[in-house]
């Protein structure tokens, strides 16, 4: 089943809100590796956007096994996202993603060898909660209390 527009919202929510993701890869060898990136652009259309040098580690694994996942961590909840993903070189996306924050991460600035992981998701899986961190917080020592399961806020898995 196809994610709603409410489900997509609190998809772009939680991405908004986090800024920050692991992105996951797979080696040669088969392990996972995860690292933290900073996602680019305004809004989720469906693709996340991240600048990253080429070559390097995660790009020769992504053109290796394109699967990955990247997991979001916010005050609006949990997200994972299953995709592929793929290394783009495209100077005039790289400019309007561009960033001052992203040249501490480039020695040459714009000169460097500056490429995009795009990752297209195909699922979503979130756990999402309106309520502030302290208030989950007590919800979930409560639980571990009196037994039972805190209500923590809203469980879906959705295709993208």
């Amino acid at each position: 089943m196809t994610a709603t527009t409410e489900e997509l919202e609190t998809v772009a929510k939680i991405i908004a809100d986090a800024k920050i993701a692991l992105l996951t890869t797979v080696t040669a060898e088969g392990q996972l590796v995860s690292r933290p990136l900073a996602v680019q652009g305004d809004s989720f259309d469906g693709d996340l956007w991240f600048l990253t040098q080429d070559p390097s580690d995660k790009t020769t694994e992504i053109a290796g096994n394109d699967q990955v996942n990247v997991a979001f961590e916010s005050s609006k909840g949990y997200l994972s996202i299953a995709g592929t993903a793929s290394v783009v070189h495209d100077d005039a996306m790289i400019d309007a993603l561009w960033t001052t924050q992203a040249e501490a991460w480039f020695p040459d600035g714009r000169n460097d060898t500056v490429a995009l992981i795009k990752v297209h998701a195909e699922t979503a899986e979130y756990w999402a909660s309106n309520e502030p961190k302290p208030v989950v917080l007590f919800k979930v020592a409560k639980a571990a209390v009196t037994g039972g399961t805190p209500d923590i806020g809203e469980n879906r898995t959705v295709v993208l």
